[in-house]
């Protein structure tokens, strides 16, 4: 089980970091020329949304748990 720290900060990569770095990625990537900007920006994307998802799951079982 995770502690509310930790899931606080997961949760805070999951919503805000990933999905701020994919954009990032892909905006920069796309302004210089650099290759593979959809692959990571793609990748980035899904770690953001399975974390999200676990995130999710976990919460759902924890409030299921209390009450």
């Amino acid at each position: 089980m995770l502690n509310n720290k930790v899931y606080d900060i997961l949760k805070w990569i999951a919503i805000i970091v990933l999905p701020a770095l994919a954009t990032l990625i892909k905006v920069v990537f796309a302004a210089w020329n650099l290759p593979y900007a959809d692959p990571i920006a793609t990748t980035v994307t899904a770690v953001a949304t399975f974390l999200g998802a676990i995130l999710m799951v976990s919460s759902v079982q924890y409030k299921k748990d209390i009450q």
